[in-house]
């Protein structure tokens, strides 16, 4: 070990004879131990050895066995260590961010591979350092997000390409490949779960109901169609947009405008109807005139009965679902071209079983029902309808632009399929 002086008589002690590692100032600490130090500016010019200072607390003849021992305790104490030059651990110099930036010891990582701070073009390493931080902040969201995910994938397929290019390591050309592959399979994941058919050039269609959220749909509409209090449209109809109000809690808010959009002139008696037969309950002391009259920031609560959670319950979705399914029905009721061609309840339950009952292309019918349309007498027993009335209203759909020519109903069955400009409402059979 090698010892001298510095600027200012500072006394410094050199552990490796490469670098300065601790300092002491002259007359004011010891050089313990059971060695001897070397100073580089003895007399002379030389290196001389200089005894070792003794051990503090140790007086000149004290007692020799006490000094021993005091020099055996400092001799056992651990010497300081260098701190190891950069490189010499395996992180790179430059990789250690210090201050707030990363905490000590810590540098980028991206996929288990640590970027060096010397990569260059700076716009790559940049790239890198934040691609791994987008992932851990990915990894800690309380909900996974699949469109999020085959994003980042996408980013990491690019990076690791270009860090591959830069640097000839085909190891990270391989990992960009498999960053490729995760984010077309994650794409495809998160569109088999809208019910999205992914093309070449990515989504073809938004659909406004997940396949799950389509059964739920058709469990809804065939609810009504068995149970419906009253086997007229209009009723159908009202008895279907307020079950889908009420069918979480049992209770649900409808306004004025809300009911004379369902069903034009014949709201008041409709709604009457249903609170005569039991099927609805109207709050105390509010008539349906009331309830007609009733605007968006004071709605009318009407209670289902049947829907009442303490009740058996037809159906279980949550709210983000059931808010959903409103939606698709609102939108399909107020259709702007079924508006424009003054479309009734009945046309409109056409609609509305038609997009709940087609395949992501618009065809209507399912596996289930060969693929070949949709049983008749099911169709009209929904709409209220007789089953040789439904060819008629489906003639209306296609004048409306809901279906596209070529709607038949021969053999029993409703054959057609949903105009492209309907297919995003569409059920996902």
């Amino acid at each position: 070990m090698n010892a001298g002086t510095g600027d200012g008589d500072e006394l410094f002690v050199d552990g490796s004879d490469r670098g300065r590692t601790d300092r002491v100032k002259a007359g004011r600490g010891a050089v313990t131990g059971g060695g001897t130090v070397m100073f580089s500016d003895a007399p002379g010019g030389g290196s001389g050895p200089v005894p070792a200072v003794p051990a503090p607390g140790h007086r000149p003849g004290g007692d020799p066995d006490a000094a021993g021992a005091a020099g055996a305790r400092a001799a056992s104490v651990p010497r300081a260590r260098p701190a190891p030059r950069p490189g010499t651990d395996g992180v790179p110099a430059k990789s250690r961010k210090t201050g707030k930036e990363r905490k000590a010891g810590q540098w980028a990582k991206v996929a288990q591979r640590i970027v060096p701070d010397d990569l260059q073009p700076d716009v790559l390493r940049v790239e890198l350092t934040e691609l791994g931080d987008a992932f851990r902040a990915y990894q800690r969201r309380p909900e996974p997000d699949l469109a999020v995910l085959a994003e980042l994938h996408d980013r990491k397929a690019r990076a690791f390409a270009r860090w591959a290019e830069v640097t000839g390591d085909t190891s990270l050309q391989e990992e960009a490949d498999r960053a490729a592959a995760a984010a077309q399979t994650t794409r495809e994941m998160d569109a088999n779960r809208h019910g999205v058919p992914v093309g070449e050039d990515g989504p073809l269609v938004e659909r406004l109901l997940s396949r799950g959220q389509g059964v739920h749909a058709r469990n809804v509409l065939e609810h009504v169609r068995v149970d419906s209090p009253l086997p007229e449209a209009e009723a159908r109809l009202a008895v279907l947009m307020i079950t889908l109000r009420a069918a979480r809690a049992g209770t649900g808010n409808v306004t004025g405008q809300d009911l004379s959009g369902w069903l034009q002139g014949d709201a008041e008696q409709v709604l009457q109807a249903l609170a005569d037969v039991g099927w609805l309950l109207l709050p105390e002391d509010v008539t349906a005139d009331d309830a007609l009259m009733s605007r968006p920031e004071e709605p009318t609560q009407v209670t289902v009965p049947t829907l009442i959670p303490t009740q058996p319950r037809p159906f279980f979705f949550g709210k983000v679902t059931r808010a959903r399914l409103s939606g698709w029905a609102q939108k399909v009721v107020g259709d702007r071209k079924l508006r424009k061609k003054k479309a009734g309840p009945a046309t409109r339950l056409l609609a509305l079983y038609t997009a709940a009952h087609s395949r992501p292309d618009g065809c209507l019918g399912g596996a289930d029902e060969g693929g070949d349309g949709l049983a008749l007498d099911t169709v009209a027993s929904f709409c209220g309808l007789r089953p040789e009335d439904v060819a008629e209203h489906a003639g209306l759909l296609v004048a409306a632009g809901w279906l596209a020519d070529g709607v038949d109903t021969a053999g029993e069955r409703l054959r057609g399929r949903l105009a492209e400009r309907v297919l995003p409402l569409s059920g996902l059979l």
